[in-house]
């Protein structure tokens, strides 16, 4: 089992294509996003948002300019072309001109990337269109060997986790909660779970949960993580949990998609979050909010 135990360096989601409508963007999105992108068309002004980002308390024209080798004036010129698709804020202190990253960059970005990739689709209650094929019920004891049988496919993937063995019986019963733990049937076979395990040991978070769904392999592509992905969102609903959150890898984009698919966003990317086989890895921390919850 790998020692990574916090609940955001987490991949659980096992490759599920979901198929979709193809949509149009519309103009004024397109023109929006456009000019995002064509303000990073400039290696140097990656470079010097890159710097900046880098820099949370902030950073000079004038050490921006040192740091980068570039003259204070060109410098001034990219940062108000940065600070005009409101990527940087720019601030006075005395005598000198700060840059600091703006926030919400550090989301708009991968958000807006999504978007253009078409990924990212409107923020449903949960997934529609299921198959009828594909049944979903609660958990019992006599599923556990498909349960680890579905885990240890998903390990194989290297895609889907970061754990590289399948944890113990009693060490998933002691993390999911036992109310939140379904399987999906196809004519009485086992060939998908979820579960849910608490994100924090806080009482204050009491509603913020991980979300874990794995499909059989030879079974993805048909909706069964869509139908679990249903089932469980609306069982959190329904139990009060405000906040489901799950962590993909970046590749797993059709996981991605998916959890789009019911509701959750892209909060951001956490950059070499935890290793697979010695490998570096990044995560997509995605969560989704009950959508009559009043938490902000």
């Amino acid at each position: 089992m790998t020692s990574l135990e916090s609940p955001l360096v987490r991949s659980r989601i096992e490759l599920e294509v979901v198929p979709r409508e193809p949509s149009t963007m519309s103009v004024t999105e397109a023109s929006t996003y456009a000019s995002w992108f064509a303000s990073l068309s400039d290696p140097t002004r990656v470079r010097l948002l890159h710097r900046v980002a880098g820099s949370p308390a902030g950073i000079t024209i004038g050490e921006l300019a040192e740091a980068l080798g570039i003259g204070q004036p060109t410098i001034s010129h990219h940062v108000r072309k940065l600070a005009e698709v409101g990527f940087v804020n720019v601030h006075k202190d005395g005598t000198s001109t700060v840059v600091v990253v703006n926030p919400a960059c550090c989301t708009g970005l991968p958000h807006a990337a999504d978007v253009v990739m078409g990924v990212l689709s409107p923020r449903p209650c949960c997934p529609d269109d299921l198959p009828t094929d594909v049944t979903v019920r609660a958990m019992r004891d006599a599923d556990w060997i498909a349960v680890e049988r579905i885990y240890a496919e998903g390990i194989a993937t290297r895609t889907a986790t970061f754990e590289t063995e399948v944890p113990t019986r009693a060490h998933l019963e002691s993390q999911w909660l036992p109310e939140h733990r379904w399987v999906a049937e196809i004519d009485g076979t086992v060939v998908g779970w979820a579960a849910l395990r608490s994100a924090s040991g806080q009482s204050g978070s009491n509603g913020v949960v991980e979300n874990s769904l794995f499909v059989a392999e030879g079974m993805r592509s048909r909706g069964v993580g869509k139908a679990l992905l249903r089932r469980q969102v609306i069982a959190a609903d329904e139990a009060g949990i405000w906040t489901v959150q799950t962590s993909i890898f970046p590749e797993n984009r059709a996981g991605i998609a998916l959890h789009h698919s019911a509701g959750f966003r892209t909060v951001g990317v956490r950059e070499r979050i935890g290793q697979v086989d010695g490998q570096w890895r990044d995560t997509v921390f995605l969560e989704r909010r009950t959508p009559n919850s009043t938490a902000v």
